[in-house]
């Protein structure tokens, strides 16, 4: 069952480093500040770089999978177990406001929603499914949707640790340091949560 699930192809810190010199608003890694005033808000100003603004752009959709992932989990047809209809509805509460977060992030920063060097990161970020794997996790049912659901969460889960990790190294700013703590926390336990059932 595990091969069916596509780790990406590249390094998450490979990609942070090989993508982020493109941005006008944070080139070459060089810390830059935000006008609070200007920006209307407290959140995310002061000091950001390449990699907080690649954080941003690149958890934003990673996000957006998981809660695809958690809708077909809802999906009364499926007949995922109590467990992971209570995980599924976890998922989208946490991480829903999240990307609002990030996107305030980017939008503070002048930054784009999209990495503007033309292409397409999705495939390379650890633990994405393909639009072919997504569409045959959603033709599972039972038992056999939970197992597997569990299996590609737990990917999932794993490659948003890992590009929150890098931005803790990497990054300079307080919010975005402090959302990628956060996001640890959480996945960690909830990647602990689904263990045993991925083993089942």
């Amino acid at each position: 069952m595990k091969t069916r699930i596509t780790l990406g192809a590249l390094a998450v810190a490979s990609l942070l480093s090989a993508c982020g010199g493109s941005s006008d608003s944070a080139s070459n890694s060089q810390p830059q500040t935000v006008d609070s005033a200007a920006a209307g808000t407290t959140e995310a100003t002061g000091d950001f770089n390449d990699d907080d603004v690649m954080f941003a752009q690149m958890m934003i959709p990673h996000h957006e999978q998981a809660i695809e992932m958690a809708d077909i989990a809802l999906d009364p047809a499926i007949g995922a177990s109590e467990a992971i209809k209570d995980l599924a509805t976890r998922i989208k509460a946490a991480q829903d406001p999240e990307i609002a977060t990030m996107k305030g992030f980017l939008a503070n920063w002048g930054a784009p929603l999209t990495p503007d060097d033309g292409m397409d990161h999705g495939s390379m970020m650890e633990g994405m499914l393909s639009v072919e794997e997504l569409d045959e996790l959603a033709g599972l049912t039972g038992p056999a949707f939970d197992s597997w659901w569990a299996e590609a969460m737990i990917a999932h889960h794993k490659g948003a640790v890992a590009m929150a990790n890098d931005v803790l190294a990497g990054g300079v700013n307080p919010a975005t340091k402090k959302l990628a703590e956060e996001i640890i926390a959480a996945q960690q336990s909830e990647i602990d949560e689904l263990t045993p059932i991925a083993g089942s």
